[in-house]
């Protein structure tokens, strides 16, 4: 029985948080998918040839309004490197496309708080100005060709058919007018099923690793762990101990977002928190891909620069953020409600849920199940067809379909 109840507590707190966070998932996957439905890949590796400066500032904008999902991040990069994208644009583009996103700041926002939001998008630019400079003094270009000719080998990793689609949106006009037309609405919907359907597994396993620790977890351990009783070297071992924990983890992207909040409970620093979410590109999963595409050199370098990055960027935005008052108290996040009451997050909940149902019947009545097919394969293995410019395909599909 004690078993029992343990796992209804914990099942208990993690169907407390997705009560919380339904509609912010769906907001920030709907607008998301707004912004993908405009921005056509195409034209990405033709920007992205080199490491200065402004192809870098690009990079990280077309990472920020592109696919969430750690693994689809980690092979669209691939892709673009393949195509002739600089090795530092395109993990460039990665780290944007994981933590500069959207959805992530309103989930951040709702479970911990604007501070962490703002610390976020904050703490993106810097790490990624930490990784250009790590990777000009350090990578020599020896290692990057040989990480080349492993890529051009075309081994594929998870998520490789959801990076290669391109389901953008063609067309003159507004944006208004190219979206808010049956092509437009298309795919956007093409779009929210299957960012969901590649993030779903990281939201769900979350939710229930973060539900666990929260009810299993005494919060003594979690201060002999953070070193709550010593608050300088606390603020020191934080951004150190959390990408540690991330890698460990297995949860990337969005998921990790409601064990953070759990960490911070527990007495982690602020800067602790960032550098935990930040370190979604380091997960034992995605680290044995790292080495599929560009081989085991690459991969340990990789780990070291992105670990060390996470760590300074870490520190620099503990330091900033309290020098400026912004660091909120421990203890205070959202995560810790259990209770589900009548209350504006119902309201919200249901008029989400609803937005989303549309979304999904507009998804399987304009080919859709051939979509979610297509997704788990990759370029090298569907007998040479390029998906990249597979929002054509959806277009001309629409225009055979009833809306």
């Amino acid at each position: 029985m004690r078993v029992l109840d343990a796992i209804g507590d914990a099942l208990a707190m993690s169907g407390a948080m997705t009560w919380q966070i339904t509609w912010s998932l769906i907001l920030g996957f709907t607008l998301s998918a707004i912004v993908q439905a405009v921005v056509r890949r195409e034209t990405i590796s033709r920007l992205l040839g080199d490491d200065r400066p402004a192809t870098l500032a690009k990079a990280a904008g077309l990472g920020a309004a592109s696919s969430s999902c750690s693994y689809a991040a980690v092979a669209l990069a691939r892709s673009l490197f393949r195509k002739g994208a600089s090795f530092t644009s395109a993990m460039v583009l990665e780290i944007a496309s994981t933590n500069l996103v959207i959805e992530l700041g309103i989930i951040m926002a709702l479970l911990l708080g604007w501070q962490f939001t703002l610390a976020e998008f904050v703490g993106g630019p810097i790490i990624i100005v930490l990784i250009a400079v790590i990777f000009r003094f350090f990578v020599r270009q020896k290692l990057i060709d040989e990480a080349r000719e492993q890529a051009e080998k075309g081994l594929a990793g998870s998520m490789e058919g959801h990076a290669a689609m391109d389901m953008s949106i063609q067309g003159d006009g507004s944006f208004a007018q190219r979206l808010f037309n049956r092509r437009g609405v298309t795919s956007v919907s093409h779009i929210f099923v299957m960012e969901w359907m590649a993030v779903l597994r990281d939201i769900v396993v979350g939710l229930l690793i973060a539900g666990a620790v929260a009810a299993w977890v005494p919060d003594s351990f979690w201060q002999a762990l953070f070193l709550t009783d010593h608050p300088v070297l606390a603020r020191v071992w934080g951004p150190i101990i959390g990408p540690i924990i991330s890698l460990l983890s297995f949860v990337c992207s969005i998921g990790n977002v409601p064990l953070a909040a759990v960490l911070y409970n527990g007495g982690i620093s602020f800067g602790g928190v960032i550098s935990f979410i930040f370190a979604d590109l380091i997960i034992l999963p995605i680290l044995v891909i790292y080495r599929k595409y560009y081989g085991t050199k690459m991969t340990l370098v990789l780990l070291a620069a992105f670990y060390a990055s996470m760590v300074i960027g870490g520190y620099l935005v503990e330091l900033l953020f309290g020098g400026f008052g912004l660091v909120p108290d421990q203890g205070n996040t959202r995560v810790i409600e259990q209770s589900i009451s009548w209350n504006y997050t119902t309201w919200l909940n249901i008029a989400f849920l609803l937005l989303a149902v549309a979304l999904l019947i507009r998804f399987f009545r304009t080919g859709g199940r051939e979509m979610l097919a297509m997704m788990g394969g990759s370029p090298d293995d569907t007998g040479g067809h390029d998906h990249t410019s597979h929002g054509d395909a959806v277009e001309d599909h629409d225009e055979h379909t009833t809306p």
